[in-house]
């Protein structure tokens, strides 16, 4: 009997088991989930900051947004803060001179991020 044909089944039902506790998990677990996955492997996001409904800055290449967290108490902060590369020329490209950047973002901006869809 070939010995990796003989693992298969203890494979499948690992792999079983596995898709049985991800579905008993709620949906803001399945959520947590999937966003400490992206944290992992990271994403390929764009960020658009709206003034009167017209796009005035831009960020590509973002991994992740996160929410700032106070030093001492723990408790969510009122903004969002990430690291991306600045279109100056808002054309959704990374061209020469365009660099990675630190940005923060109030709650009180009108934003817009989603995963690149090129």
């Amino acid at each position: 009997m070939n010995r990796p044909t003989a693992r298969r089944p203890a494979a499948w039902i690992a792999l079983g088991t596995l898709a049985l506790m991800l579905g008993a998990c709620t949906q803001e677990t399945q959520n947590q989930i999937k966003r400490d996955l992206q944290n992992w492997t990271g994403t390929d996001g764009i960020l658009e900051v709206y003034s009167n409904g017209v796009v005035v800055k831009r960020f590509l290449k973002i991994d992740k947004l996160s929410t700032a967290l106070g030093t001492q108490d723990g408790n969510a902060r009122s903004y969002r803060f990430g690291y991306g590369v600045i279109d100056l020329n808002l054309n959704g490209t990374v061209d020469a001179g365009e660099k990675r950047v630190y940005f923060e973002l109030s709650d009180f901006s009108q934003y817009v991020f989603y995963d690149n869809p090129n």
